[in-house]
């Protein structure tokens, strides 16, 4: 991945929009790339058909998804949502957006029951904190790519291990703190941090904590 390992970042922070434009920056590649987009005010990407589906994560702002059923689709910071395969979709904003848009082959949408293509929805809302528990919940995953949302309660962590690929937290509720080889790091909602492949790493949640994680393994 193109992300520098074993420091706090924001994607929303390091991606701001340019005025009158829109940009992206492909920091995985595959079939499973992952793609980060900025989009001014006013801007729109024009619809059209991929034989894939795309997940997309609002990491600022609004966005407007639109070209297929009836109407569009509005999606505010931190909701995301699966689009269709085959069916023109188009990106679009009034008052500027970024978010990231990892590509999911349509084989390989066969998510949760709660997760169906066309529909809005928020990770954090995906998996309930328990008790003293680690609650964690697949979202997608094939032989190259996971996606998997997990809550953890105050105090519950998981100890140090190390990941077959390379790895995005998305910070989605709460804080914690991220052992990266040897160092600490704080984190909280709104940000993110990158694993490379093998690198040791812990979670230990401060407060109640859920994050979005992205492996890849290509």
């Amino acid at each position: 991945m193109k992300e520098k390992a074993g420091r706090v970042f924001s994607i929303a922070g390091d991606n701001t929009p340019v005025p009158g434009c829109t940009i992206s920056k492909e920091i995985h590649s595959g079939e499973n790339a992952v793609i980060y987009f900025s989009l001014a005010k006013n801007t729109d990407i024009s619809a059209e058909i991929y034989p894939y589906h795309k997940l997309l994560i609002i990491a600022d702002g609004t966005l407007e998804v639109y070209g297929f059923g009836e109407g569009q689709l509005k999606l505010e910071m931190n909701e995301a949502v699966v689009t269709p395969a085959e069916i023109p979709v188009g990106m679009r904003t009034a008052e500027g957006t970024v978010y990231t848009e990892i590509s999911i082959r349509k084989e390989d949408v066969i998510m949760n029951d709660t997760i169906k293509p066309g529909e809005v929805f928020k990770l954090a809302d995906l998996v309930p904190y328990a008790e003293g528990k680690i609650v964690n919940m697949d979202v997608v995953h094939n032989s190259k790519m996971k996606f998997v949302v997990m809550s953890f309660d105050e105090g519950t962590g998981l100890s140090e291990h190390a990941a077959p690929g390379e790895a995005i937290i998305f910070a989605l509720d709460g804080e914690a703190v991220i052992g990266y080889e040897g160092k600490d790091h704080s984190i909280k909602a709104g940000e993110n941090f990158h694993f490379a492949k093998a690198g040791l790493h812990s979670v230990k949640a401060i407060k109640k904590f859920k994050m979005a994680l992205l492996l890849t393994l290509e």
